[in-house]
């Protein structure tokens, strides 16, 4: 007899179907093949010891304070290590327990795995004269070739826009931003291109919502999050997706000194707050986006990314855009034109944690990427 240790991203219900394991048994193993870990902060010292109880009798464990046990402090953070079956178990278990320990029954079942939906690229298409990476601009006869050559490289979604978000970056009215777009919005909806691939509006101007969505747009991309009542009524009007993105504060301001109390559970919070406004508007079709970038630190981004898959707990598509952005000149000093590199770490590490939707300045590059990791993943002994 021989072992040997398999990488966690394995697919389990492959690798036991492959060893013969019963459908049934399939369906069992992989619940208690996938470990989770997760932090629980606030937890009461009594909710602590009855959570770590009832974890320990199925197998599972809670990480505590060393004083949680003589209830020294009130309130202390705490970690739970539990597989797919214990949460499943745990989360009917604590129902019946006091000290707050229903809700967190009701939330931890938030977080047992979904469907993971297959991943799609999205190419960026700027009519501005501002955006930070020069490659992205394009305008005429070009922007178009430049489309068709993006949905010939594999893009999935093609996110027109026509202001700048860069930090720092100045808006202009929305005639001006309609005068950039429009052209190019023609020009797809007389090719027809619409037939080929999805298109997004990256706007929050209701005169270019309106355009692009009466024209073959199905998208959406609001980095306000519908802070204007009336996107959110084109949005349910014309049955169009919204992407929901995050960010503090306006482009112009929103990179000096920004501060959260707890980064995941800041922008958790601000997502129910976003989703309850669309769904109050009719808006089923929403997908979310953590804004890297967009009133964040560096270390408020990589946690961002590393934890990603927190935000899966929706129930709705996650978006990462992170292409070529200055969080990798912090960390690499480089210039924008050589972050393509930085930008695949990124963009697969947010994948492997249950990104959907890349948004990339490279297509072609991306899909080459994102081909090879699934191949990875999906390799079994």
């Amino acid at each position: 007899m021989k072992i040997y240790r398999l990488d966690s991203s394995t697919c389990k219900e492959k690798l036991f179907t492959k060893i013969g394991t019963t459908s049934v048994g399939v369906k069992i193993l992989k619940d208690k093949a996938n470990l989770n870990l997760i932090y629980i902060k606030d937890i009461k010292a009594p909710a602590a010891n009855i959570l770590k109880q009832d974890a320990l009798s199925i197998g599972a464990d809670l990480a505590v304070s060393r004083d949680t046990v003589t209830c020294k402090d009130e309130f202390s953070d705490a970690v739970l290590i539990a597989n797919d079956t214990q949460l499943k178990t745990l989360s009917k278990k604590e129902l019946a327990q006091p000290f707050g320990l229903k809700k967190f029954a009701q939330d931890v079942k938030e977080f047992l795995p979904k469907t993971r939906e297959e991943v799609k690229v999205m190419g960026v298409l700027n009519t501005n004269e501002d955006s930070f990476f020069q490659g992205s601009r394009f305008n005429g006869d070009e922007a178009l070739l430049h489309v068709k050559q993006m949905i010939k490289d594999g893009a999935r979604i093609i996110d027109l826009g026509g202001v700048s978000s860069r930090p720092g970056s100045v808006g202009v009215n929305e005639v001006e931003e309609l005068s950039r777009i429009k052209p190019i919005v023609d020009m797809i909806y007389g090719a027809k291109l619409y037939e080929k691939a999805q298109f997004s509006i990256d706007s929050y101007s209701p005169l270019c919502v309106d355009y692009a969505l009466e024209r073959g747009f199905s998208i959406v991309n609001d980095i306000t999050a519908l802070e204007n009542d009336e996107i959110a009524r084109l949005v349910a009007k014309y049955n169009a997706t919204v992407v929901l993105m995050h960010k503090l504060g306006s482009t112009k301001e929103m990179q000096k000194n920004p501060e959260y109390t707890n980064i995941i559970l800041d922008v958790d919070e601000f997502f129910q707050e976003r989703i309850q406004i669309a769904k109050s508007f009719g808006i089923e079709k929403i997908v979310l986006d953590v804004g890297i970038g967009f009133g964040k630190t560096l270390e408020h981004n990589l946690l961002l990314i590393k934890h990603h898959a927190h935000f899966l707990h929706f129930g709705y598509e996650l978006l990462i855009g992170a292409s070529r952005k200055s969080m990798i000149d912090t960390i690499s000093k480089s210039e924008v034109e050589d972050r393509l590199p930085g930008t695949l770490v990124v963009h697969l590490k947010a994948v492997q944690e249950g990104a959907s939707i890349v948004r990339v300045h490279d297509v072609k590059e991306h899909i080459q990427a994102l081909k090879v990791q699934k191949s990875i993943n999906e390799a079994l002994i």
